[in-house]
């Protein structure tokens, strides 16, 4: 098994660590495994070893002799986990084993990381209302939408999300779930629609925006392209472009807001089907719109940091 391997094999564990995925979401990881394989052979097989426990967390950490290795292993698992939102106690086991099995109990480096990245997921459950009285009858008909200003909104999250995927900071790429949340509750909003972190994470698991997925997803292009031997030379730099070769959160973030602009203008009356249909005919609009936004996206980039990263997660204007 490869560092690589050894990396991602952790990160799936981390993925099932809580062990409350339901179905849709282990397809959309199952989905993913399979996208990678021609890229990453053995992620298909890996996948099905850590669902059938036929590998050990322990086989995976022996492989990682290096300590940039097993920080970065770390770094991925704790996303992972904080993926979906604030930890769960399982979780929360799963990280303080892991931790020791790697031999950072003591190392201030892994605790401060790990400190940020739940100090994002929680500012982001923080955020929206945890829950909220859907209303009885729909509301779009009620209402006036300017339709260019919510595109213009939908295409900022979309340059944002991308942006925030090609900085060299792992606990970056923790934000983009929470923007996506909070990109389909405005739209919500502007039609009327109150939501809670409750509904729209049903709508983005309907749709077949996996959250632990999306994040598996992110991460495994970077790995895979290189990123590993950056992080553990300690030269991360400005490495996100060269590792992804494109920001995809972008398209999946357009992809997902005009969805969701179509639903709560139609009064929420698309079928499973149709939601998922509709997703999947404009991610790839959205991947060609992605290549000619792409400077601003680096653009972007290059001017976030790690107060305003928070700032818009809790609340802040785009």
């Amino acid at each position: 098994m490869t560092p690589e391997n050894a990396i991602l094999t952790i990160s799936l564990f981390a993925a099932f660590a809580d062990g409350s995925n339901d179905d849709r979401e282990r397809e959309q990881i199952r989905r993913f495994a399979e996208s990678m394989g021609e890229t990453a052979p053995e992620l298909p097989k890996l996948y099905q070893d850590v669902l059938f426990k036929r590998v050990t967390l322990d086989g995976a950490v022996q492989v990682l002799g290096e300590l940039g290795q097993r920080q970065f292993a770390y770094e991925m698992a704790v996303c992972v986990c904080d993926a979906d939102g604030v930890q769960s106690a399982a979780e929360q086991r799963f990280l303080a084993d892991l931790k020791t099995r790697l031999g950072l109990d003591g190392d201030a480096e892994a605790s401060a990381f790990a400190a940020q990245a739940d100090t994002l997921a929680a500012s982001a459950a923080a955020a929206m209302p945890a829950a909220a009285a859907a209303p009885s009858t729909p509301a779009a008909a009620n209402v006036t939408v300017n339709a260019a200003e919510l595109d213009k909104t939908i295409l900022n999250y979309a340059i944002l999300n991308g942006a925030l995927e090609l900085l060299p900071q792992s606990w970056a790429s923790v934000a983009i779930i929470p923007l996506q949340v909070k990109m389909v509750w405005r739209i919500g909003k502007a039609y009327g629609v109150e939501l809670d972190q409750g509904h729209i994470k049903e709508f983005l698991a309907t749709v077949g925006v996996g959250l632990t997925s999306q994040y598996l997803e992110q991460f495994g292009r970077k790995l895979l392209g290189g990123l590993l031997g950056k992080m553990a030379g300690k030269t991360a730099g400005k490495i996100g472009r060269a590792a992804t070769g494109m920001a995809f959160s972008f398209a999946t973030t357009y992809a997902l807001g005009q969805v969701a602009k179509r639903y709560y203008a139609g009064g929420r009356q698309m079928s499973t089907q149709l939601l998922q249909e509709s997703f999947q005919g404009l991610l790839g609009p959205a991947k060609q719109l992605q290549s000619q936004y792409l400077p601003q996206i680096e653009q972007r980039a290059q001017t976030l940091d790690a107060g305003q990263v928070m700032n818009l997660v809790r609340g802040g204007g785009l």
